[in-house]
């Protein structure tokens, strides 16, 4: 009798692991993506969900803060928020922080085991820029795309 209820206790035991098991590997699939990332030193904002701030280190002009997230999980995420604005012929010490910068990050996919934004771009509406899908970073390996094409 002892022996049955041990078999059974071990079926149960075996059962229920493999139901957790089941369970984690489906959470794990539908997990909330991540801005991929981080590829570089002194960088915010990759490897989180909504991140506030998102910096690629080094200049300002890789830096947008105050960001408020008004689409996240689904094909993009967008947002809008404070970055370098640099107008035509302009160098980075000319810069100005403005509002208004658009954040799209795309290419849903996976970064390092995770669910992942691997692209990202802002721009400035206000001053008639939109949003290309052929420019923007890599945010899973830091490598910068014009017009489709890797930047050497």
């Amino acid at each position: 009798m002892r022996t049955r209820v041990r078999h059974k206790a071990a079926a149960t035991a075996a059962v229920a692991a493999m139901t957790l098991g089941v369970g984690a590997a489906a959470s794990a699939a539908n997990a909330v993506p991540v801005l991929a990332g981080p590829w570089g030193q002194g960088q915010k904002g990759y490897g989180h969900v909504r991140p506030r701030t998102i910096f690629n280190g080094g200049d300002p002009t890789g830096l947008v803060k105050a960001i408020h997230w008004t689409s996240w999980g689904g094909r993009r995420a967008t947002g809008t928020g404070t970055a370098e604005w640099l107008g035509p012929h302009q160098i980075v010490a000319q810069g100005q922080f403005q509002t208004g910068a658009k954040v799209i990050l795309f290419q849903l996919g996976r970064c390092r085991g995770r669910a992942a934004y691997n692209a990202i771009e802002w721009y400035f509406p206000a001053h008639g820029q939109k949003f290309s899908p052929g420019n923007y970073i890599n945010a899973c390996t830091g490598t910068y795309y014009m017009n489709g094409h890797a930047e050497p």
